[in-house]
């Protein structure tokens, strides 16, 4: 129900921006509009993959899955803000691994002891998650070994033909995991509950899902455009708002679903979401971006110049990897997951630009 009242911000936002607001307004009313935005492509989602059938339904998860957040990188990348879509897709996988996942067994754990999931499904997870984030760090030690040792000194041409290289490993690795539980390997990594019956007509759910598509895009502009001055205005960097407050805004949709289906106790689809929102975002939209970003004329390559990113890359694939190993979580975990997760917020909100 609160997305439904939530949806009043996009006209909220569309006043505010055609009546020239000052940036700070259209900048939060934009991107809070994207949250329930977000919660009704899902919603769509899942309606067109009852009509369609599980394999052609997990396509579809693929394809829509991350969309807003997609969308709303693209507008950042088309301004040039190539630094800033790099940020994302760090606080995009520790925001889904370490904040979603964290407030989930949480939350699920009120009442409960322990939670459990299927380890062959959670195992699978953790490790593409690990090659992700190895994937992710190769073209940072590319570069610092091109500067530090070999004395480089603008390595910057060979550092964006690695990562076209990487990203395009990453998709088809992406594509080969989708042939593996969805085809070859189905019945090993398909859910115990059964599959529901459509509530919506076909129709509907194609309306919805392209209508709520096109808002996002709409509200994902008027986001990006007002993106500096909104830094400016609250005294933060442009950084700190591509890491924390935008993946935020664009996965707030897939905390609500991971924390609600942990209070029903369904801790192998938690999983599924968060921990698959990161590998989705590392092995397909991050990649996806670095092509896109050649069509847009500001080349964007995958070096993490910041050290701290590496690390929080590094601490996602570690944690994740520990909590998947026994079957089961606790509410301590989850607790341990949100500290993570607040200690590097803290130390990107207080980095020098």
């Amino acid at each position: 129900m609160i997305f439904t009242y939530l949806l009043l911000l996009i006209p909220l936002s569309l006043a505010l921006h055609y009546f020239h607001a000052p940036p700070l307004l259209v900048f939060i009313s934009a991107a809070l509009a994207i949250i329930p935005l977000a919660e009704w492509i899902r919603r769509a989602t899942e309606q067109v993959a009852e009509h369609a059938g599980s394999v052609i339904g997990g396509l579809l998860n693929v394809t829509f899955g991350n969309s807003a957040e997609l969308i709303l990188a693209i507008f950042v990348l088309s301004a040039g803000n190539t630094s800033v879509v790099k940020a994302t897709i760090t606080g995009s996988i520790i925001g889904n691994s370490l904040f979603g996942l964290g407030l989930a067994i949480l939350v699920g754990s009120f009442g409960r002891a322990v939670q459990t999931f299927k380890r062959e499904r959670a195992g699978l997870l953790s490790s593409l998650l690990l090659l992700s984030v190895i994937a992710l760090m190769i073209p940072a030690l590319f570069d610092y070994a091109e500067r530090g040792m070999l004395r480089v000194e603008n390595p910057s041409k060979l550092d964006e033909h690695l990562s076209l290289g990487v990203a395009v490993v990453l998709i088809l690795v992406y594509a080969a995991n989708l042939v593996y539980t969805l085809i070859t390997h189905r019945d090993i990594f398909a859910g115990s509950e059964e599959e529901g019956k459509p509530i919506w007509s076909m129709k509907r759910s194609l309306l919805v899902l392209l209508g709520a598509t096109a808002v996002v895009a709409i509200e994902a502009e008027m986001v990006s455009g007002a993106l500096e001055e909104t830094a400016g205005a609250l005294h933060l960097t442009p950084f700190f708002l591509g890491i924390i407050v935008l993946p935020l805004v664009g996965n707030a949709a897939e905390y609500f679903s991971a924390v609600y289906f942990a209070s029903q106790d369904r801790m192998g689809l938690v999983m599924n979401i968060a921990v698959g929102a990161s590998i989705q975002m590392a092995l397909l939209t991050a990649p996806l971006l670095v092509l896109l970003s050649y069509a847009f004329g500001h080349p964007m390559d995958l070096v993490f110049h910041n050290p701290l990113e590496l690390i929080a890359l590094a601490a996602v694939a570690f944690v994740v990897n520990s909590i998947a190993q026994d079957g089961e979580t606790t509410w301590f975990e989850g607790l341990m997951l949100l500290a993570v997760y607040t200690l590097l917020a803290l130390a990107f909100f207080f980095i020098s630009p």
